[in-house]
């Protein structure tokens, strides 16, 4: 007769010790402050569809979830199916075949989101920084709707950039990207942080909650990234919800006031305006709101941010010629400018000097390590 498998001991931060903090919990799982959401439902009645499929949602998902912490003294806080959907349009699940994570997106079938995605997904260019598309499903219960798969990504900035290397590697990605896309005639129209997302496995090997970022994946404990350094951190572009597909020699020209950035100048609903060019501008922004404005040590961005921002479209160079002149850019940076810490413009000197006076010793030890090497 085999053993009883012992249960795992719960931390301690993981439990409620007094019989009020219980019964409030009680009270409110018995009040629904717990229960799905009405968008969350909408993962509910896909669950067994999309576990056919071979994709599982968490328990919280399973239409005969019941809390775990009904009857027992755990805090719902660091149970994992107390955990709400943030974005009800994503919903991230496991893939049974080899147990990755993965996000499904429901999407409307109108429109070139799907084309474009899938065209993407076909050409094999270490250039594409385009979120790859493992599979598309038919939602089962709106025949205007699909489920696209795709790896699980985490946001480029979470956790933060902390070194210049970080940054020099992120511009490098999002240019060759952005001149992949309009290689093969497509203009983003959305480019943003928000949709700049990264495959952070290699800075989490032991993984992370898919909601709850910072804790482990049973939402119990802190968890820390390695550093990017040498890690292969790979971004990508997601969500042509707004993107446009050109034939090879047609115009560019559009119209329509979309996309997250305002600051775009020419932006109109009635004047046509180059596609490309905003995607240009878009991306130049993005390094000066992102880099240049919040820390120190920026300088070698502006000669790229500069053209990439001029008021006038025509003015702007091609992603071609900006991922030209970055390369250029780049081939005079030390290479020990790329292990120096990221330090914000906010802050304090005094705070500044110890950090750079840290950051010089860890300097040092790393080029004591390589010479005795």
């Amino acid at each position: 007769m085999s053993a009883p498998v012992k249960q795992k001991r719960l931390p301690n931060h993981a439990l409620l010790h007094d019989d009020e903090s219980i019964d409030d919990r009680e009270k409110l799982t018995r009040e629904g402050f717990y229960n799905l959401s009405p968008k969350e439902l909408f993962w509910q009645a896909r669950y067994h569809y999309l576990k056919e499929h071979g994709y599982l949602l968490r328990p919280r998902y399973d239409p005969a979830w019941k809390p775990s912490w009904v009857g027992t003294n755990r805090d719902p806080i660091f149970c994992e199916d107390s955990i709400l959907l943030i974005d009800h349009q994503i919903m991230d699940a496991t893939q049974l075949s080899d147990r990755e994570l993965v996000a499904i997106k429901s999407f409307l079938t109108e429109g070139q989101e799907l084309q474009i995605a899938q065209f993407f997904t076909t050409i094999r260019d270490p250039m594409n920084h385009c979120v790859p598309v493992r599979e598309i499903l038919l939602d089962p219960h709106d025949p205007n709707s699909a489920l696209m798969v795709m790896p699980f990504l985490r946001p480029c900035n979470n956790p933060a950039f902390s070194t210049i290397g970080d940054v020099i590697e992120f511009v490098n990605q999002t240019l060759e990207g952005l001149v992949f896309m309009h290689k093969h005639g497509v203009a983003h129209r959305d480019v943003a942080v928000a949709n700049i997302m990264m495959d952070a496995k290699p800075l989490y090997p032991n993984g992370h909650h898919p909601i709850r970022l910072g804790y482990t994946p049973d939402a119990m404990y802190p968890v820390s990234s390695l550093s990017r350094a040498d890690r292969g951190v790979r971004y990508f572009y997601i969500d042509f919800g707004l993107s446009s597909q050109f034939p090879k020699g047609a115009s560019s020209l559009v119209i329509g006031d979309v996309g997250r950035n305002a600051r775009v100048p020419e932006l109109s609903d009635d004047v046509p305006y180059d596609a490309f060019k905003v995607d240009i501008f878009a991306l130049g922004d993005l390094y000066s709101k992102e880099f240049e404005q919040k820390y120190s040590n920026m300088e070698f961005l502006l000669p790229l941010i500069e053209p990439m921002t001029l008021q006038r479209p025509d003015d702007r160079p091609t992603a071609q010629q900006a991922l030209q002149k970055w390369e250029n850019r780049r081939a005079d940076i030390q290479d020990s400018l790329y292990r120096w810490r990221l330090g914000p413009k906010s802050e304090p000197t005094l705070e500044r000097v110890v950090n750079d006076t840290v950051a010089v010793a860890w300097e040092g030890v790393y080029r004591l390590k390589q010479f005795v090497k």
